[in-house]
């Protein structure tokens, strides 16, 4: 093979893969068929599940530093600021980045792409792939590079995170039901002042829209996304100061807009691929799946697609698990995107309906659901969750299993293992759990109970055990998280949880590992 995975697209979806696969050793090539990055982006909010991943990835400093900090969203309607989420204080137990930072997708592809080096990785632009067969053991891609030179490149496996017009879908044959949404949008780049929140997302409901207002690096720096007058829909010359009457009509004639650096109208629109596989083609990111910008998810959840898959790619390759591990990659993220593609689509009809009353359901009925609603503590964590992504769980997934019942509030067998401080040896000192359980391996996790002795759990050097011991510290985490004692948790290499139970019992681990992870011995994996 000239590569263990070829990779179809350059954007953050395959650079996140990418960066995944090459620094777990899999000979990855990845190409693209734009001459470069690209320059100007609509997708701007990474959620704090992604941050945690770019923390395991080393670039989540400088993420931080090139982006803003959002640490609240504020509701306004008809002038008045009817509710505001805090993002802070309900994210503040869950994660160590409790808020949306606003950054470019082309910052987010700038950071990925500067890291792919670390594992002698580098894009391949001006490549576009104009066939594909799929053999027994192999892809074959055909692939055009700059000056119009063909070639030819076997893959063991093939990524495709091409986008929403996907040759890697088309050339299978993969539906993409869905439709365009009617409404025309626009997104620009100003330099703004007014009663908006300052360093906050401000979302702006009116009787024929919204506008969504994100604070961005530097002074009085504003991204706006909203819905284009009904009179400017079919105008195809649009520009920044024919909407700023309807922006003052709803934030109020105190904005005032100084410059305009970008403006641009687009579609959007929702679909689901039929399938996420086909062999040993998958799909990723926005090849998969692409749905309307409310809650700013879509970006983050082809990144966590990339997470899921790597790691289980890397150990089909290096021979310590069999191909149907990877069945696992459409039965836990398929489900996802389409709940997600529903609740934000059903979301954003509401939002944006011109059918009659929805003006007065979006500015009355909707604006003050919502302030009630944001009031109450349970719900701001609810929503906190949902949008940050850290409460996407595989409960349903074929790798989730548990060996006896916890307690019904206790994490279970398939939810990202929560984020705690905890003392990991007697005498030593608290740690961040998300630093110390490193992406590259799994994890057990024992709390109160000894590790039984004389079985092996057929991990061999993937695992990393921790037997936790009782201190107050510890104690008071465990409680926090409803962790009871004893459990044992076995945390896989994204942080899910794979198994769970009461008291640890590492033939059953081993009998896991071969039945769910389908890990192989050395004399299976050579034969």
């Amino acid at each position: 093979m000239d590569c263990d995975v070829l990779i179809v697209g350059a954007g953050p979806t395959g650079l996140m893969l990418a960066n995944q696969l090459g620094r777990r050793g899999v000979r990855t090539v990845i190409i693209d068929r734009h001459a470069g990055p690209s320059l100007q982006t609509r997708a701007l909010g990474v959620q704090a599940r992604t941050l945690e991943i770019y923390a395991q990835l080393g670039i989540a400093e400088r993420a931080l530093e090139l982006g803003k900090r959002g640490t609240g969203a504020n509701m306004w309607a008809e002038g008045r600021k009817m509710a505001r989420v805090p993002l802070g204080e309900a994210g503040a137990r869950v994660t160590p980045y409790p808020y949306i930072l606003i950054l470019g997708q082309d910052d987010n592809e700038r950071i990925m792409g500067d890291r792919l080096s670390d594992w002698g990785l580098a894009v391949h632009w001006n490549t576009e792939m104009i066939e594909l067969a799929q053999e027994s053991g192999h892809v074959t891609a055909t692939l055009r590079v700059a000056g119009g030179t063909i070639r030819r490149i076997d893959a063991t496996w093939m990524a495709g995170c091409d986008g929403a017009r996907s040759a890697v879908r088309e050339m299978n044959r993969i539906g993409f039901p869905g439709a365009p949404y009617e409404h025309v949008f626009f997104v620009a780049d100003v330099e703004m002042t007014g009663g908006m929140v300052p360093d906050e997302v401000n979302v702006y409901l009116w009787k024929r829209g919204f506008h969504l207002l994100f604070p961005m690096r530097g002074k009085d720096h504003w991204r706006i996304v909203g819905i284009l007058p009904p009179e400017l829909r079919g105008k195809d010359d649009a520009r920044f100061e024919d909407v700023i009457p309807s922006l003052h009509a709803e934030a109020g004639t105190g904005l005032s807009s100084k410059a305009c650096t970008w403006f641009s109208t687009y579609r959007i629109h929702h679909r689901s691929a039929s399938r996420f596989r086909d062999r040993r083609c998958f799909l990723l990111g926005d090849a998969a799946h692409i749905h309307s910008p409310v809650g700013a998810q879509g970006m983050n959840t082809g990144l966590q697609d990339a997470y899921n898959l790597a790691w289980k790619i890397a150990l089909v390759v290096e021979g310590k698990a069999g191909e149907t591990l990877l069945d696992s990659y459409e039965a836990e993220r398929l489900p996802v995107a389409r709940r997600l593609l529903e609740t934000t689509d059903r979301g954003f009809r509401v939002v944006v309906s011109d059918a009659p009353f929805a003006g007065l359901l979006r500015t009355r009925v909707l604006a003050r659901l919502a302030a009630f609603a944001m009031g109450r503590e349970r719900v701001q964590k609810l929503a906190f969750r949902t949008v940050s992504q850290t409460g996407i769980h595989y409960r349903a997934g074929p790798l989730s299993a548990a060996l006896d019942a916890l307690p019904s509030d206790a994490p279970s067998a398939g939810d990202r293992f929560p984020w705690l401080y905890l003392r990991f040896a007697a005498d030593g000192p608290v740690e961040d759990s998300f630093d110390k359980l490193a992406d590259t391996h799994f994890h057990l996790l024992v709390f109160g109970q000894d590790l039984p002795a004389g079985s092996a759990t057929g991990l061999g050097e993937l695992l990393r055990v921790h037997v936790i011991p009782a201190d107050p510290v510890n104690d008071a985490e465990l409680e926090r998280q409803k962790i009871a004692r004893p459990s044992f948790y076995l945390v896989r290499p994204d942080g899910h949880v794979a198994l769970c139970g009461r008291r640890l019992a590492p033939a059953a681990v081993a009998r896991y590992a071969k039945e769910r992870l389908k890990f192989m011995t050395p004399a299976m994996a050579a034969n």
